[in-house]
C-alpha cells in the first residue's frame, strides 16, 4: 500500500503502520463510533459491503466506513468474501486523553480463524488446514480453533484431495514455493495463503507441537511416525502465533485420521450421491433428509458421519444398537431429546472460555448445558443398552464449576460484561455494599440529613453537592450556633454557611468510585471463575464429544420413524440384498398422494456381480442406483435404512459415474470427464467396492461408448483385484449379450407400458433387457414443438428399417435421409414442411373465439418469424 508521507496527519500515519504490519488484511480502523477503511481496502470493502466509498478530505484517500456496533453484520461479509480481516480498536477512552488516542489490534479474522457467532455457522465445522509437500507423501492438517479439533494424516495427493473435498475447510495454508504444484493437485477453489519455507520443516514444526502439548514425544497421540502429517500441523500453530492467536489450551490433542477404518467415497460421489448438498436449487441432500440433530455440535458430527461411513462391523451395530434403543423406547427418547434442547452449542463455548471470550450469557449456558447432563447420564447409564451404557459413562456432570457458576452468576445476565449486573446478589459482600450506596445514594443521604436534623435541632438543614468540593451539609446564618465543633467550614454565603464531616467525605468517595468499583470488581470476579472453568476444558470437550454422538444416533431414530426405515443387517460377506428399497430424497419430495415405488437389489461376487439395466430415458435408472449407494451408505453410517429388508455386506469404497459433472469451464469435454472419473474408479476399485456406472460413453460415437462400456465391464467381471459389485445402467443394448458370455452378469431393465401410443412408466426393475429407450416420447412430454416429434419419429422408422445400412455403410443411411429430407422441401407448399407442419400446429392451437385482437396481431407475428427462419 502507497505511504506518502506528505501532508498526512499523525492519525493517518498510526493507520499505515498497522497497515504495513498487516498488508495482507483489511485494516478495520476505530476512529470514535465508526470502523473505517482506507486506499485500496476501501475499494475492496465497498465493493464487498455496499457501502458508500468516499474520500478524506484532508489527504485526499479513499475511504468507507460503517458504525462500530454493525461489526457483527459486517465482519461476516469480509470473511466470507475470503478476506482477512484485521481489527483496530481504541485501546483508551478518547475524552480522557489530549493527544493521539492509542490504538491496537485486538484481533486477526481469517475465513479459517474464527471465533466470532456470526462468522461461523453453528451446523458446520470451520476447519483451517496445511498442506505439506512431503519427499514420500503428502501430509494435511486440520484444525478448527472454534471447537478445538485437531486432525491430521498423510498419504497420496488423491487422498489429500478427498480429505480436502470431505473436511471443506474454509482457508488452506501452504509453503509459497508449492503453489504451482498446490493448483495443479488440488485446483484453485480453496480460499488458500502461503507462508514461507521456513514454517513447513520437522524441527520448526515438532519443536511447536511438544511445546504446546507439554509432551516429550508426539507417540501418545498416535502420529509420531506421521513425519509430513506432523510438519503440516506444526505449520498450523505458527499460523496460529502469525495471527495472534495464542490461547488456545483447549486444543488439546491431535488425532489421526485414520482412512483404514472408513468407507472411500471420492468427491464425484459425495457430489452425484448429493450427500450434503442437492445439485438443483429446490432439491434436498440426503443430509437435509437424516438430520434431526438438536444441538449444533451434533449437527456438525452428523456431517462427518455422512462423508465418513464405517468399515468396522462391531463400531456400525453399536450404532444401530443405540438407535433401536431409541426407536424401541420411547419415553426414553423423549428424556433425552427434552434435556439436548437445553445444552446449545458446549463445544463452542468452551472453545471461548479457553481464548478467554466466553460472555456472562455464555456462562450461563454451560451451566444449563451441565445441569441438563445430568439426566441424560443417569438415564443412559440405566439404559439396557451396552453402547448407551457407556455413552453415560463418559459424561461427566462438572458439579463443582456448575454450582459455582450457579452461586456467582445471575440468572439472566447480559451479554456484555461492561454492561454490569453480572454477578450474582449475596455473593461478595463488598459488591452487595458497593451496588446498595449506587443504587440508594439519594435515600441514605436523605437519611443522613435527617438525622442530623433531629440530633442538631437545625431545621432547615440541607444536603447538597457541587464540583468544587462535593457534598456538604447547608446551614442557614440563624441556626449557625448549633453547628458541632466537629464540622468543617467550606464555604460562606449571604445567608448560610456550608459544612463538610468526615462521613460526608467518606460516603462521597464511595458514590463516586462505586460504579467504577462495581465495573471493576465484576470484572475480576468473572475473570477469576472464567479461570477456574478452564480447568474443566478436557472434561467438557469430551461431554460435547458424547452429546453429539446421542444426538445424531437420536436423529436417525426420529428419521427411521418418520421415513418407515428398518435396521439393515450388516454382514462381511460381499453381497448386498435389498428387498423393496427406496430412495431416501426423492420419496421426501413426491408430490401428496404419490407413492415411491421400491425395487429389489441383489448383487454378489458368485452368481450376480453385475447387473446391466436398460430401459427408457425418465424410467427411474439413476435413481435405482443413487438409491442401492445411500442404502448402503446408511447401513455403514450406523443408521436404519429405507427398504422392507437389507442384508449389506460391507463395502470399503463407494465409486459412481452418475450424471454429468462436465468441466467446459476448465476446458474438459463431457468425454473427457467421463473418462478421467471411470479411470479413477478402475484404477482404485477392490472385490469389496461398490461401483455405479450411469450412461458410460455418451460423450463420443455411438460404436466407441459401446466398446469402452463393453471393455470396462469384462474388466470388472475378469480382473480378481476389481470384481466388486455393480451396477450399470446404459442405453447401449447390446450390452445385453454379455450375460450369454459372462458367468456373474445378469441384465434387468426398468419397465415401461404402452397404452394408445403413450408410455406409462412403471418404475419396476425386471429381469431381461430392453430394446427400446423411449426418447422420443421423453422428447414430447419435456415440451418439444409437435412438428420435430412428428419428424423424429419418421427417421427413427427409416433408421430402425434401415438399421443394417447405419451399422455397415453410415453412409448409405444418411444419404437415405438427406433424400427424403430433400423430397419433403420440393415444394414450400407441401404440408410435411418442418416450417410449415410447425406453423399449422400453433394455428390448431389456437381458441380463435376468445383470441384478443392484440393476441392475434402477436401470434401473426410469431408465424412470421418462423417464416423468416425458414428463408
Amino acid at each position: 500500500m502507497a505511504n506518502k508521507d506528505v501532508g498526512q496527519t499523525p492519525m493517518m500515519k498510526q493507520f499505515f503502520s498497522f497497515k504495513n504490519q498487516y498488508p495482507d488484511a483489511v485494516l478495520l480502523f476505530r476512529c470514535g463510533d465508526f470502523y473505517e477503511t482506507y486506499c485500496e481496502d476501501a475499494v475492496v470493502a465497498a465493493k464487498i459491503l455496499g457501502i458508500t466509498l468516499t474520500k478524506r478530505s484532508k489527504e485526499g484517500i479513499e475511504m468507507a466506513g460503517f458504525p462500530h456496533h454493525a461489526l457483527d453484520t459486517y465482519l461476516p461479509k469480509l470473511v466470507r468474501a475470503g478476506r482477512r480481516v484485521a481489527i483496530c480498536d481504541q485501546l483508551e477512552d478518547p475524552k480522557l486523553t489530549k493527544k493521539l488516542v492509542k490504538r491496537g489490534i485486538t484481533e486477526l479474522v481469517t475465513p479459517g480463524i474464527a471465533m466470532n457467532d456470526t462468522v461461523l455457522n453453528y451446523k458446520e465445522n470451520n476447519f483451517l488446514a496445511a498442506v505439506h509437500f512431503g519427499k514420500a507423501s503428502c501430509g494435511v492438517a486440520f484444525l478448527d480453533i472454534s471447537t478445538g479439533e485437531f486432525l491430521t494424516d498423510e498419504g497420496s495427493f488423491d487422498y489429500i484431495e478427498k480429505l480436502l473435498g470431505n473436511f471443506s475447510p474454509k482457508e488452506v495454508l501452504y509453503d509459497r514455493a508449492h503453489k504451482a504444484e498446490f493448483e495443479r493437485q488440488f485446483g484453485t477453489k480453496f480460499c488458500v495463503f502461503e507462508l514461507d519455507d521456513w514454517v513447513f520443516t520437522e524441527q520448526s514444526a515438532r519443536q511447536k507441537l511438544l511445546k504446546h502439548f507439554g509432551t516429550k514425544t508426539l507417540k501418545g497421540f498416535g502420529v509420531e511416525h506421521l513425519k509430513s502429517g506432523v510438519i503440516a500441523s506444526g505449520a498450523i500453530l505458527q499460523y496460529l502465533e502469525l495471527t495472534q492467536h495464542t490461547h488456545i489450551a483447549h486444543i488439546t490433542s491431535l488425532s489421526r485420521i485414520e482412512e483404514e477404518r472408513y468407507v472411500r467415497l471420492d468427491k464425484f460421489t459425495i457430489r452425484s450421491l448429493e450427500l450434503l448438498q442437492p445439485m438443483q436449487e429446490d432439491g434436498a441432500s440426503l443430509l437435509d433428509v437424516i438430520d434431526q440433530t438438536v444441538t449444533p455440535m451434533g449437527g456438525r458430527m452428523l456431517k462427518r458421519w455422512v462423508v465418513f461411513p464405517l468399515k468396522d462391523e462391531k463400531r456400525i451395530e453399536q450404532r444401530l444398537d443405540g438407535v433401536e434403543y431409541f426407536f424401541r423406547e420411547p419415553d426414553f427418547r423423549q428424556c433425552i431429546d427434552e434435556q439436548l434442547h437445553r445444552i446449545g452449542d458446549l463445544e463452542r463455548i468452551i472453545s471461548k472460555v479457553a481464548v478467554g471470550r466466553v460472555s456472562p450469557r455464555e456462562v450461563v449456558q454451560l451451566k444449563y448445558a451441565l445441569q441438563a447432563i445430568a439426566p441424560i447420564k443417569t438415564a443412559c447409564t440405566h439404559a439396557k443398552n451396552e453402547s448407551l451404557t457407556q455413552i453415560g459413562e463418559q459424561l461427566n456432570l462438572c458439579e463443582s464449576i456448575r454450582d459455582r457458576i450457579e452461586r456467582e452468576i445471575q440468572p439472566d445476565p447480559p451479554q456484555l460484561l461492561v454492561k454490569g449486573n453480572v454477578i450474582a446478589d449475596g455473593f461478595n459482600a463488598e459488591l452487595d455494599e458497593l451496588r446498595r450506596i449506587s443504587n440508594n445514594s439519594r435515600e441514605y443521604l436523605l437519611q443522613i440529613q435527617q438525622r442530623e436534623i433531629e440530633q442538631t435541632g437545625i431545621a432547615s438543614l440541607k444536603v447538597g453537592y457541587n464540583n468544587v468540593f462535593g457534598y456538604y451539609l447547608e446551614v442557614r446564618n440563624t441556626y449557625k450556633d448549633k453547628v458541632p465543633q466537629e464540622w468543617v467550614r467550606k464555604q460562606t454565603l449571604a445567608q448560610a454557611e456550608r459544612y463538610i464531616t468526615q462521613e460526608l467525605k467518606e460516603y462521597e468517595e464511595k458514590i463516586l468510585g462505586a460504579d467504577e468499583k462495581i465495573r471493576s470488581l465484576e470484572e475480576r470476579l468473572f475473570t477469576e471463575l472464567v479461570t477456574a472453568i478452564q480447568e474443566f476444558i478436557p472434561q467438557i470437550q469430551i461431554d460435547a464429544n458424547v452429546i453429539a454422538q446421542l444426538d445424531c444416533l437420536l436423529s436417525f431414530a426420529k428419521a427411521a420413524e418418520d421415513h418407515h426405515y428398518i435396521r439393515p443387517q450388516i454382514c462381511t460377506e460381499d453381497t448386498l440384498d435389498i428387498k423393496q428399497g427406496r430412495h431416501p430424497v426423492i420419496e421426501t419430495q413426491l408430490p401428496a398422494g404419490e407413492q415411491y415405488v421400491p425395487n429389489d437389489i441383489l448383487l454378489d461376487n458368485d452368481k450376480q456381480q453385475i447387473i446391466i439395466i436398460t430401459g427408457p430415458n425418465m424410467a427411474g435408472k439413476s435413481a435405482l442406483l443413487r438409491q442401492t449407494a445411500l442404502i448402503v451408505l446408511l447401513a455403514q453410517m450406523g443408521s436404519f435404512v429405507p427398504a422392507e429388508s437389507a442384508k449389506v455386506g460391507l463395502v470399503d469404497k463407494v465409486f459412481t459415474r452418475v450424471g454429468a459433472s462436465d468441466n467446459i469451464s476448465l476446458g474438459e469435454s463431457t468425454f473427457m470427464v467421463e473418462m478421467t472419473e471411470a479411470a479413477n474408479i478402475l484404477n482404485n476399485v477392490s472385490p469389496h467396492s461398490l461401483v455405479l456406472f450411469d450412461e458410460l460413453g455418451r460423450g463420443t460415437s455411438t460404436y466407441d461408448g459401446i466398446s469402452i462400456a463393453w471393455a470396462i465391464v469384462e474388466y470388472l467381471h475378469e480382473h480378481s483385484k476389481a470384481r466388486s459389485r455393480t451396477l450399470f445402467a446404459t442405453h447401449y443394448h447390446e450390452l445385453n449379450e454379455m450375460e450369454k458370455n459372462f458367468a456373474r452378469i445378469r441384465n434387468y431393465n426398468v419397465s415401461v407400458k404402452e397404452v394408445n401410443n403413450k408410455v406409462i412408466f412403471l418404475r419396476r426393475l425386471e429381469r431381461g433387457g430392453s430394446e427400446h429407450s423411449f426418447g422420443i416420447h421423453v422428447a414430447e412430454i419435456a415440451g418439444m414443438p409437435k412438428s420435430i416429434v412428428k419428424r423424429a419419429n419418421v427417421i427413427l422408422k427409416q433408421l430402425e428399417a434401415d438399421n443394417s445400412n447405419v451399422g455397415t455403410a453410415g453412409k448409405a443411411g444418411v444419404k437415405h435421409l438427406d433424400e427424403s429430407r430433400e423430397g419433403l422441401q420440393l415444394s414450400f407448399f407441401q404440408l410435411d414442411d418442418p416450417v410449415l407442419c410447425q406453423i399449422r400446429d400453433e394455428i390448431l392451437g389456437l381458441d380463435v373465439n376468445h383470441l384478443t385482437p392484440v393476441e392475434a396481431l402477436n401470434k401473426l407475428n410469431d408465424i412470421k418469424k418462423i417464416v423468416g427462419g425458414k428463408s
